[in-house]
């Protein structure tokens, strides 16, 4: 058995009593980082083994894992916050698992799409996820974005956010609304909602530096 396990994105108290359970309960932990995932283990003293598994060992870490959960044993996958393979690691195991004939269970929990949808005040009966934008193609990718006349949401590291959002406005247009949800379930959690148009003179008016993780959301419905 594979369980795929969600954790905080920023409050530690966020992990379900399940999730705890099965953490403490199964034979190995993989994890995205030592270093991150520590701390999070500390929390709820949890003494269950642990190795890595992130984006550049997926390949030589997946015939290992196979062979261990084949030999009777379960395991956890968890990313460095949220849930894994949505922008995280996690695709790969996960198909080849399903193609081993493995069960795969993933819990409910922590993710910073729903959260900052809710919030957002948009229609949120039909959205559409993109994560991070692409580097390459971006062009075309904003220009059918444009077209869609759904919720849009969109993952954005701190450095990027300017430049994404000048994207949206000449892309969407300036009278276009979005939503930025900056550090969810964190202590500097922060939201705002305006018209591109809006956001835009907001951080050139407040030239901190942007620091953080950012959830955009985009009304393409423009109904506010």
């Amino acid at each position: 058995m594979l369980y795929i396990i969600p954790t905080p994105i920023g409050n530690l108290e966020d992990l379900t009593f399940r999730s705890l359970r099965i953490l403490k309960e199964v034979d190995l932990i993989l994890v995205e980082s030592y270093r991150i995932s520590k701390r999070l283990l500390n929390f709820y003293n949890i003494k269950t083994n642990v190795n890595k598994y992130h984006i550049h060992n997926e390949s030589k870490m997946i015939p290992y894992i196979i062979n261990e959960i084949k030999q009777g044993k379960k395991l956890a996958l968890i990313s460095n916050a949220g849930t894994p393979s949505i922008s995280d690691p996690g695709y790969l195991i996960i198909k080849h698992c399903i193609n081993s004939s493995i069960s795969i269970e993933c819990l409910p929990g922590p993710t910073a799409i729903i959260p900052s949808l809710v919030i957002s005040g948009f229609p949120i009966n039909e959205f559409l996820f993109i994560g991070f934008l692409p580097k390459k193609k971006r062009k075309i990718k904003l220009e059918k974005l444009s077209k869609e006349k759904k919720t849009i949401v969109i993952y954005e590291s701190p450095h990027r956010l300017l430049k994404t959002l000048n994207d949206i406005k000449n892309y969407f247009g300036i009278n276009i609304h979005v939503a930025i949800c900056k550090e969810i379930s964190k202590l500097f959690q922060k939201i705002l909602r305006g018209s591109i148009k809006e956001i835009l003179i907001y951080y050139n008016n407040n030239n901190q530096k942007i620091l953080g993780e950012y959830t955009i959301v985009i009304n393409n419905k423009n109904i506010v």
